[in-house]
């Protein structure tokens, strides 16, 4: 017996019930309202799509872009692609852990976690970061340090 799932989940569960296909929209569609896809859910996803447990886990911890725990209030994504690296793309991120305390690609410090990404589609105006999914191009280390505040002062972090 699948427990009743969250009030988020049940009318994505509905729209895409039995078509195993929309696994991916529908944890999209999930993350994008909650932050996160909760593991206590993967039951109630599976029966309605008709998948077992361990092919929705698969996907989930397959792409990196799906969280399984609520994201820290600021999440800063760093482009670690070639053309950011040729751009100074690794000395920002050196900055960026410095400044905020927190390991790229580790634990959030302080309410900010950092992440690698490759590529966030500007080559030409590397170096790029996300805030809060708000792109960030030709970013400099002074740049980032007005971009941060100005994020925690927004995010009453």
């Amino acid at each position: 017996m699948v427990s009743t799932p969250h009030a988020t989940l049940a009318p994505l569960l509905a729209r895409h019930a039995g078509r195993a296909h929309e696994l991916l929209p529908l944890l999209h569609a999930l993350q994008d309202s909650d932050g996160y896809v909760d593991p206590a859910h993967v039951p109630a996803i599976a029966a309605a799509l008709n998948l077992s447990r361990a092919e929705v886990h698969g996907v989930i911890t397959f792409y990196h872009h799906f969280r399984s725990a609520p994201p820290p209030p600021i999440v800063v994504q760093v482009c670690r692609a070639e053309a950011c690296r040729s751009r100074g793309g690794e000395a920002l991120v050196a900055h960026i852990e410095a400044s905020t305390g927190a390991p790229v690609d580790g634990a959030p410090c302080r309410g900010v976690g950092v992440e690698s990404v490759y590529c966030l589609g500007q080559c030409a105006l590397s170096p790029a970061v996300m805030i809060n999914g708000e792109l960030h191009a030709r970013v400099s280390p002074a740049r980032f340090d007005a971009l941060l505040p100005a994020r925690k002062a927004g995010d009453h972090v």
